[in-house]
């Protein structure tokens, strides 16, 4: 799909919102002018000066946006719902990665119906996640291919039939990274308290992680070729 000349807002650019703004712009997906990238605090306002427009404010600047991102926590969607919806245009489509934030409630509080649920997970901050969505009945397959395309950006996108598996997906995969980071911990400390030196320890169960995930891919692979034969 043709990238040129699209618009995209980011409301809210914590973590997430911060990797697809740098995904969208290492990949020429928008240009830096048609980025707007809308802030809660200055806090972070010298690094993505440098990736998109910067905002404090939602008004009728995001009107000209192709897609809209919202990006703020859960808890605090019921704040920004109303100005939002005063300046979404029908033709705009409003991508949410808030968990539990259900598309019907997205669509009656913003008044739009153009709407996609996605539950991206950490590792798409460095461009290697993993992104389960499901869209509103009234896109369009463009819309759709999109959406998907964007998500690609920073990994993989799986397109879900059934909104309600977005619940397992949060489980599985959002919550996924925070497992393994605590098994690595985990056994890491069990090396040191039997008697290896940290940066031992610390060599020994990454490298077990990293090579245990590609023999995995690997003997997949081969099966898969065994069972064409």
């Amino acid at each position: 799909m043709n990238f040129a000349g699209m618009k995209i807002s980011i409301v809210g650019c914590g973590n997430m919102g911060q990797a697809y703004a740098r995904s969208f712009r290492k990949y020429s997906l928008v240009k830096r002018e048609d980025l707007l990238l809308i802030l809660r605090s200055e806090g972070h306002r010298a690094a993505l000066e440098l990736l998109g427009r910067i905002s404090f404010t939602i008004d009728a600047d995001i009107t000209s946006s192709d897609l809209v991102i919202v990006a703020v926590k859960p808890q605090d969607f019921g704040t920004i719902s109303t100005s939002l919806s005063n300046v979404l245009r029908q033709e705009q489509v409003v991508l949410s990665i808030m968990a539990g934030i259900t598309i019907d409630r997205l669509q009656n509080e913003l008044k739009h119906a153009t709407v996609v649920r996605a539950m991206p997970n950490s590792p798409a901050q460095i461009g290697l996640g993993i992104t389960a969505y499901a869209t509103g009945t009234e896109l369009n397959m463009r819309q759709t291919l999109m959406v998907e395309q964007l998500l690609n950006s920073t990994g993989r996108a799986v397109h879900l039939e059934h909104e309600a598996h977005l619940d397992p997906v949060t489980a599985l995969s959002g919550s996924g990274p925070a497992y393994f980071f605590q098994i690595v911990r985990t056994m890491i400390e069990t090396g040191i308290a039997l008697g290896l030196e940290p940066q031992v320890a610390n060599a020994l169960v990454k490298q077990t992680m990293l090579g245990s995930y590609h023999l995995m891919e690997h003997a997949a692979a081969l099966q898969m070729n065994l069972s064409k034969r």
